[in-house]
């Protein structure tokens, strides 16, 4: 078995009078994982940062532009086994103000929600373990969060 890592999972969020609205996409029928509801994640292009496959990856999928970025403290894994392997997948999150979304062909509808409501859709453990994680991180005033951001 081998062990990899070249996937990305990116949680975008907005905030509204003090809350928390993570955007949700569903995949598309013709797309792996058909109505699977979704994060932003991707895999790396040769040559390509993790960080800079995040970056693609919500220009790629949504249109957005993030204004603030940081590495959430949490990874993500899958096993496949179609190749025996594990993913390392590492997990970031990413602020927007300008909640105008272009879904691309990937997916066919998006949702912005509270964590709550985000969790419940989200198909895998580990998805709702970052968005509990981002939230506290955001949340919380004694957060140490300013030692994870990337500047932009």
């Amino acid at each position: 078995m081998k062990i990899k890592s070249d996937l990305v999972e990116l949680h975008i969020f907005k905030m509204i009078d003090d809350e928390m609205q993570f955007l949700l996409l569903k995949r598309s029928t013709h797309k792996i994982y058909p109505g699977v509801w979704q994060m932003v994640s991707g895999h790396l292009d040769k040559n390509e940062t993790a960080i800079q496959t995040a970056l693609r990856e919500l220009n790629e999928e949504t249109g957005i532009k993030p204004f603030r970025l940081w590495i959430a403290p949490n990874i993500n894994s899958l096993y496949s086994p179609e190749d025996d392997s594990i993913t390392m997948i590492p997990v970031f999150a990413a602020q927007v103000k300008n909640d105008r979304v272009i879904i691309s062909d990937e997916h066919s509808e998006f949702k912005w929600l509270n964590s709550e409501e985000a969790k419940k859709l989200l198909a895998w453990d580990g998805q709702r373990k970052s968005v509990d994680i981002i939230k506290e991180y955001f949340t919380n005033r004694n957060s140490i969060r300013y030692l994870s951001e990337i500047s932009l």
